[in-house]
Formats: structure tokens, C-alpha cells, sequence
């Protein structure tokens, strides 16, 4: 016999710290479901997630290096993944829910479009006029509204504590987009996990896949204060950097971040004092982060990361390539709206057509704007 829901949540009241959010509390979806009888509610929810289509695309959509750029480099899918590991592992130290902290992190890339940043810059612009693009408000969209798996309501009818930790994951985006939040309050402290890991993830394995495709060279970071205590800490003071050493360096750069994320926010925690999860929540600033020390460390790692990778000429290429795609792609389209396949034209009576060609092109994969692109500007490719 398994463990029983009611038993999960028992758990859950035993050992999450006070300030957690628990399941047995939820409150609840927007369509009213019975919950199942071996998961929790929050467990459902990550389940939901990783069955979604959307879900699955990540596997073809860009990170930083586009789809045909090689096989060993991150996909919008090993990212989410990487994410999901890391804020477990913060949950479980802190004492959050570590099944919602899971169900955020594997949510939040999942309205991301194709080619990566580049794919979201140029569809913010081309809706600049119409409300603009995001990729957090359109993961929203999607769990709420575009995934269709259900006869009797759109998206993913995940709960109310599992939306707001996708709305607000990451602070700084404008919540008025998002139905059903609260704007009162702030991130409780499974999505504040969730946004640290994201970042704590983006940078490490960026700084990684720039190592591994030769587009970061190690004579460039002697200067980096970060790796200069990473590499110090392992004994590294080699110059030609093999595959085993690339790995132990940036296995000890994400535990350095995770150790500094731990240290700060328990003390966070401590000095507060949250005696549940509204306490957290109506805190003026984010519990879980970095010291003052590592966020000065982490802001130098990005400015490298920004002037020496992501504005590579290879990578700026990549993204002038996919802003090509896109544009031509949504010019094509909302020109002409019967070139959608029939469930997105069927979206057309209810929503405007900029919106739709926006959430069309959002759905797409790597490889599948590409071939879209050359099915509809390649004289000799076939429909």
C-alpha cells in the first residue's frame, strides 16, 4: 500500500518549516477537481507540467546556442531541468515545499519562443504596440489558457499557489497581466527559490557551454575575482583546460553559489522570523539571495559573460539569423492568418490576430521556425 495523499500531507506538516507553503492548505484550482489519492496537490501540479506540449518543446528550443549549433549544448530543456535540481536542493535545506519549489521551476521557461533572448526581443517588439512579449507572462498564458489537454477548460488547471509562484518568480516583471494574483503581496518563498536558481543555473552553465565551445577562453577570466576563488579552491592552476577540470570547476562554482545562497537567506530567515507563509510574503525584500559579497561576484561574472559571449560575433549572428526568421515568420502571418494551422485560426473569433501569430510563433521549436521559414520563402521547399 502507498503512501495515501492525506499521509503526504502529514508529512508535509511535520517537517516543512512554518513559513512553507503545504498542499493540505492550497487554496484550491480555478475549475474544482477532485485531488488524487497517492499525490499531493502541488505534486499533480509538477506532473501537469512535465505531460504539457509546451513542456516537451523545450527540448528544441534555444538557450543561448541555437538548435543545429551542436548536441552537447543546453536546451531550453536542460536548463529547466538544471533549475529544477538546484531549487529542490534550496527547498529542502530552507525548509520549503520542495514538490511546489519543483512545479515553478519547471514551469517557468515554458512560454519562452524559439532562438532563445534574441526569439523574445524581437516578438516584444513586434508587439510593442499590442501589449508586448514576455516570456514569464507567457508561461502563463500557457498553463492557464494555450495548452489544451483537457474537455472541460483550457491550460493546465494547476493551483492558485503553483500560478503565483509562476507570476512571481521574478519580481521585476509587471504583474497586472497576471488573472487571479494577488498584486498585494510579494513571492513567497518557494518562488523566491525558483528565481535564484534560475539565475544561479543561467550563469554557471552559460559560463560552461562558453568554455566548452571555445567562445570563453581561460586567459580571459584571470581577471574574474569569482574564478580566481574557484579554481583556487580546487587547486586548478592549469592552463589548457580539459573535460574533466571544465567540470570539478564549475561543479565547485554552482556549490560556492549555492552555499552563499543558503548562508544569506538563513540568516534572512532567522532575523525575520516568518511564523508562516503571509509573513514572508508581505516582507519588503526577497529572503532568499546572495550576499552583497556574491551578488558584487555574480554581477562581474555577467558583465564578462555579456561583452565576451553573448556578444560574440558567432552568437550574434545566431541571433540576427533568428531575428530574420521571426520577423518574416510574423509578417507572413498576421499578412495572412489562414496560413495557421486550423487550431490557432480557430483562436481568431475570440482574440486578435497579432496576439495569436505571437502565441503561434511562441510554440514553435528551433526547428520548426526554421522549417516553417523555408516551407514559406524556399521556392523548392514543399508544404
Amino acid at each position: 500500500m502507498g503512501l495515501l495523499r492525506q499521509k503526504l500531507e502529514d508529512n508535509e506538516l511535520n517537517s516543512l518549516a512554518g513559513f512553507a507553503l503545504f498542499s493540505r492548505l492550497s487554496r484550491g484550482r480555478l475549475h474544482h477537481e477532485a485531488e488524487p489519492r497517492y499525490r499531493t496537490a502541488f505534486q499533480r501540479d509538477r506532473d501537469r507540467i512535465v505531460h504539457a506540449a509546451a513542456f516537451r518543446r523545450l527540448e528544441y528550443k534555444t538557450q543561448v546556442f541555437v538548435n543545429d549549433a551542436g548536441d552537447y549544448y543546453r536546451t531550453r530543456l536542460t536548463h529547466t531541468l538544471e533549475v529544477a535540481q538546484i531549487g529542490r536542493t534550496l527547498a529542502r535545506a530552507l525548509g520549503a515545499n520542495e514538490d511546489l519549489v519543483e512545479a515553478i521551476c519547471l514551469a517557468h521557461d515554458l512560454g519562452h519562443p524559439p532562438f532563445g533572448h534574441a526569439g523574445e526581443d524581437v516578438l516584444n517588439e513586434l508587439m510593442s504596440d499590442r501589449g508586448g512579449f514576455n516570456h514569464n507572462h507567457q508561461s502563463y498564458r500557457v498553463v492557464t489558457k494555450l495548452e489544451q489537454r483537457y474537455p472541460k477548460w483550457s491550460g493546465l488547471n494547476l493551483t492558485f499557489e503553483t500560478l503565483e509562484g509562476i507570476a512571481k518568480h521574478e519580481t521585476a516583471y509587471d504583474r497586472s497581466a497576471f488573472r487571479e494574483i494577488s498584486q498585494e503581496t510579494g513571492p513567497g518563498l518557494e518562488a523566491q527559490i525558483a528565481n535564484v536558481a534560475d539565475e544561479l543555473a543561467y550563469n554557471a552553465h552559460d559560463l560552461d557551454d562558453g568554455l566548452q565551445s571555445g567562445l570563453i577562453r581561460v586567459e580571459q577570466l584571470a581577471d574574474l575575482e569569482l574564478w580566481r576563488r574557484v579554481i583556487e579552491r580546487i587547486n586548478w592552476a592549469g592552463s589548457a583546460l580539459d573535460e574533466v577540470s571544465r567540470h570539478n570547476i564549475i561543479r565547485e562554482l554552482v556549490g560556492q553559489l549555492v552555499d552563499d545562497v543558503l548562508y544569506e537567506s538563513e540568516r534572512r530567515l532567522a532575523a525575520l522570523d516568518p511564523q508562516d507563509s503571509l509573513d514572508v510574503q508581505r516582507h519588503a525584500q526577497p529572503l532568499v539571495r546572495h550576499s552583497a559579497e556574491q551578488d558584487a561576484l555574480n554581477t562581474e561574472l555577467k558583465d564578462f559573460l555579456f561583452h565576451n559571449m553573448y556578444r560574440h560575433f558567432r552568437i550574434v549572428r545566431m541571433q540576427t539569423r533568428a531575428e530574420h526568421f521571426i520577423q518574416a515568420l510574423f509578417a507572413s502571418y498576421v499578412g495572412e492568418p489562414r496560413q495557421l494551422p486550423d487550431e490557432y485560426r480557430a483562436k481568431l473569433a475570440d482574440e486578435a490576430t497579432h496576439r495569436v501569430v505571437a502565441d503561434y510563433i511562441a510554440s514553435l521549436t528551433d526547428r520548426s521556425a526554421l522549417r516553417e521559414f523555408q516551407q514559406l520563402f524556399n521556392a523548392v521547399s514543399r508544404p
